[in-house]
């Protein structure tokens, strides 16, 4: 059990304040923002603290860090949280809902995976890792940081997830698939290569290139 200072003021630190007070040893005591987003005091009963003074107010010994935050710029702003957060000392916790479906899988930091997941035996997650609702992670995979996974995706077995990748709500790719750094994978496509570009950008069914288009450009 932690006490768990949570980063952000919208909804994903609102569902994360719910799942970690509702379905979690731990207990929330602190929600943190940079200085120039924050605009309240208090937020679910609990103050608000500029993230630039945390280690005052809320040190590294006492307390751990959350931060669930969206996919947007290809999961890169909530990598820059993570890695702020490490250089000041922080530990991160994992989120992982007692309503998910795993097997003892080797899951990293500041992980948010949500009800309805199965994650197949001998699958690897690394850090900061979103998961929403209701995915179907594929046996033998390897999901690298810093990646995002809407709902109801399926990842078959054997699959490698490079770093910053991001799954729209229905995607789907087929088993052996090595996708390369930051791909997007758009909502309903269905990704038969084997292989993808560096921060390439997929759609349809079956998926092809967006030419002329990285991923970071769009979302």
């Amino acid at each position: 059990m932690a006490k768990v200072v949570i980063f952000g003021l919208l909804d994903t630190a609102e569902l994360a304040h719910y799942y970690l007070m509702n379905d979690s040893e731990h207990t929330v005591v602190a929600f943190t923002v940079n200085e120039k987003y924050r605009d309240v005091d208090e937020f679910k009963g609990l103050p608000v603290v500029n993230f630039e003074d945390l280690t005052k107010k809320y040190p590294p010994a006492r307390v751990k860090l959350f931060a669930p935050m969206t996919g947007r710029n290809m999961n890169q702003l909530r990598e820059k949280v993570y890695n702020q957060g490490k250089s000041m000392g922080y530990d991160f916790i994992t989120y992982v809902s007692s309503k998910a479906t795993t097997f003892d899988n080797e899951i990293g930091e500041n992980c948010f995976i949500l009800e309805d997941n199965t994650i197949q035996p001998f699958t690897k997650i690394g850090n900061n890792v979103v998961l929403w609702s209701g995915n179907h992670i594929g046996h033998h995979g390897i999901i690298k940081d810093h990646v995002f996974f809407t709902s109801h995706v399926v990842m078959s077995g054997h699959c490698i997830i490079e770093s910053h990748c991001f799954f729209g709500v229905n995607a789907t790719i087929r088993d052996y698939t090595h996708m390369a750094k930051g791909t997007l994978l758009s909502m309903g496509a269905c990704l038969t290569k084997q292989k993808t570009e560096e921060w390439g950008v997929y759609l349809g069914n079956p998926a092809r290139k967006l030419e002329g288009k990285k991923s970071y450009e769009l979302y």
